[in-house]
C-alpha cells in the first residue's frame, strides 16, 4: 500500500547562480517573476517564477534556504514545459533572440507524461536543459 496518492507538482526549487538572468531568461517565456514572503520567515524576501497553478522557487547559490535538497548546484535541472504557441513558432522566436536550439536546431518528437510530444531545447543561464513541448 502506497504512503499517499499525488495528484500534482504544486512547485520546484531551481539553485541559480544569478537570480536576475535567470528571472530575466523565464520572463522571456512567458512566466511571471513575484516576490513572496514566507510565514515562517516574515523577515524574508523570496524569489519566484510563476505559470499557470505552478511555480519555480529560486535559491541563489550559497544563499539557499532551508530546508533545501542535498546537493544543490546550478545547471542540474531538466525541466520540460508546455506552451500554448506551436513549438515552430517557439523555436524561431528562441533563435531571433539568440538563443541556441539544441537536438541540431530541430523540433524533435519526444514522450511527455500524457503521450508524445513535440519539442524544442535550450539552455537557461545556468546550463539548466529546458524543453518547450505541444502534445501532438
Amino acid at each position: 500500500m502506497s504512503i499517499c496518492t499525488v495528484k500534482s507538482l504544486d512547485h520546484l526549487v531551481l539553485t541559480v547562480a544569478s537570480i536576475s538572468r535567470t528571472v530575466s531568461f523565464y520572463t522571456s517565456l512567458g512566466m511571471r517573476h513575484e516576490t513572496f514572503t514566507p510565514p515562517s520567515s516574515p523577515d524574508t524576501t523570496r524569489q519566484s517564477l510563476k505559470f499557470g497553478d505552478q511555480k519555480i522557487n529560486l535559491h541563489e547559490r550559497g544563499k539557499e534556504f532551508e530546508p533545501k535538497a542535498g546537493n544543490v548546484m546550478p545547471g542540474s535541472g531538466d525541466l520540460c514545459f508546455l506552451v500554448n504557441e506551436p513549438v515552430e513558432t517557439v523555436k524561431q522566436r528562441l533563435e531571433e533572440k539568440g538563443l541556441r536550439v539544441l537536438e541540431g536546431g530541430e523540433v524533435v518528437e519526444r514522450t511527455g507524461a500524457r503521450g508524445r510530444i513535440r519539442s524544442v531545447y535550450v539552455r537557461d543561464p545556468d546550463d539548466n536543459l529546458v524543453e518547450l513541448s505541444n502534445y501532438v
